[in-house]
């Protein structure tokens, strides 16, 4: 490589290029040294002065190539040696990254005084510098971590789910094992049930007023006892809650390793309650009676098995196309207009940012998710059928509170698929043209903005949850001291 083409290298590094000058600078020095020469006699050879020399062993200076040359035939190496990858000695790489650090924008805005890196600054003082910045370096990144990251994770899991069709067979098998040994066979899966499979896997529950704040329960794995709280909730089922925790021993989780882990976990054990609260051979004989008559419907799932809407519609996704042949889509959407889970392998067009998120997206107005909240009569399922850029999709949806507001939770299939779903026959229907056209729903209509446009100031709602860091620790978002402190309360 010549010299030009080294400079060249430096400019387009991916760091600043000072920060590249700094190990040649430190490289020039060692050379100096080793050979025994003060600045005084190499700038004398280099035709230059000691305190031009000095910023460039200090890295404050880029080298004219004659320099470079020059350097490189006085202390007798090639140009790869004074550009060479592995720093010259420990002590030039602690001082290297030292000196990057502190010329790093996370040290400058911190405000943190310099250190000056020099041969009277102590090696082991040089060593617990490096150290402490490392840390901080870690730790600054830890918080720093966006919903990005969450995001990203959400989507490569929604496409495994999509990819196996929602339909997890060695953790059904496992339900199954259970159910057979607790002799469950048909029937909602009661409380006392749900404790016979506790104590079939050597659990004991204690159901205690007093559960951290930042869990819905918590596992003595030492001593094998399962935490509940005694107060009720309408956000979960206390049965949900215990076959979660047992599904975490079963299908063998160990503590997540990031949050892409402690996602798919969270979704196998959703997925190993349900297979216990709705078993696979009834819940598909149930669908398939139902089809054959035409009168496939959510919500009877939902009443023969004592679950909720949303964990019927969850275990329809499961087994509606393995074993009925049904492609189909679901989505919970907020009633604000956005989407806080979603599913498909229809191929229906849901809105998604750049890395192919979801979550977090606003769901066009026309579509059945939206339209329910204008819905009169929540009692009953509402459907509606929708045409869309990608095709004509039939949707049944319902509404359902949560302690965070109201959420249209939807099973969507399409046209061909309609014919086996009791409110085929639904005069209710639709066009929506998004995503591809935003004058759809996602701009005002022409005569609405020539009123007001420029005139309308809105005082937004802040959803600081969006700006926030990801949670820190295995388990996001939980307390672990706190968690800790219960168990040594409670195990004495």
């Amino acid at each position: 490589m010549t010299a030009r083409s080294h400079l060249r290298a430096v400019e387009d590094a991916d760091d600043d290029g000072a920060l590249d000058l700094i190990a040649l600078g430190r490289r020039v020095r060692h050379l100096r040294k080793k050979k025994g020469q003060t600045l005084d006699d190499l700038a004398a050879e280099l035709g230059t002065s000691a305190s031009q020399l000095s910023l460039l062993e200090n890295g404050k200076r880029e080298p004219r190539l004659s320099q470079l040359q020059q350097l490189a035939k006085i202390f007798a190496v090639t140009l790869d040696d004074l550009f060479g990858a592995e720093p010259p000695s420990k002590r030039a790489a602690l001082e290297i990254e030292l000196e990057k650090t502190q010329r790093g924008p996370l040290y400058t805005a911190m405000g943190l005084p310099s250190v000056r890196i020099s041969n009277r600054l102590p090696m082991d003082v040089l060593e617990s510098l490096v150290a402490l910045q490392r840390e901080l370096k870690r730790r600054l990144e830890e918080q720093a971590a966006t919903p990005e990251e969450a995001r990203r994770a959400n989507t490569e899991l929604r496409e495994e789910m999509k990819a196996r069709n929602n339909y997890y067979p060695e953790i059904e098998a496992e339900a199954e094992k259970i159910l057979a040994a607790v002799g469950h066979e048909s029937g909602p899966l009661s409380h006392h049930i749900a404790g016979d499979i506790a104590e079939h896997l050597g659990f004991s529950l204690r159901f205690v007023p007093n559960l951290p704040n930042s869990t819905r329960s918590v596992t003595d794995q030492l001593n094998k006892t399962i935490y509940l709280t005694q107060s009720s909730s309408r956000d979960w089922d206390a049965r949900s809650v215990l076959l979660q925790a047992l599904g975490h021993h079963v299908l063998g989780h160990t503590e997540p390793q990031d949050y892409s882990d402690f996602l798919s976990q969270r979704v196998y054990t959703n997925y190993f309650a349900a297979a216990l609260l709705m078993p696979q051979r009834t819940a598909v004989n149930f669908l398939a009676e139902a089809k054959q008559r035409k009168e496939l419907a959510i919500e009877d799932l939902r009443d023969a098995f004592a679950v909720s809407y949303e964990s019927a519609a969850h275990r329809f996704t499961n087994l509606a196309t393995e074993h009925l042949g049904i492609t189909c889509h679901f989505q919970k959407v907020h009633e604000s207009g956005i989407i806080h889970k979603a599913y498909e392998n229809d191929e229906v067009n849901f809105p998604a940012d750049h890395s192919g998120a979801i979550e977090g997206q606003t769901i066009c107005r026309e579509w059945t998710s939206r339209q329910v909240f204008d819905v009169e009569d929540k009692f009953r399922s509402f459907n509606q059928y929708t045409d869309t850029p990608g095709g004509t999709y039939w949707c049944t949806a319902r509404v359902e509170g949560h302690s965070s507001g109201s959420y249209s939770l939807s099973i969507g299939v399409p046209f061909e698929h309609a014919k086996w779903f009791r409110g085929k026959d639904t005069t209710s229907r639709s066009v929506s043209r998004c995503p591809d056209d935003p004058t759809c729903c996602r701009v005002p209509p022409a005569e609405l903005s020539a009123v007001w446009e420029g005139q309308a100031w809105p005082a937004a709602r802040a959803n600081t949850h969006l700006l926030a860091a990801m949670p820190q620790g295995a388990f996001p978002g939980v307390d672990t001291t706190e968690v800790y402190r219960f168990l040594q309360a409670h195990s004495q």
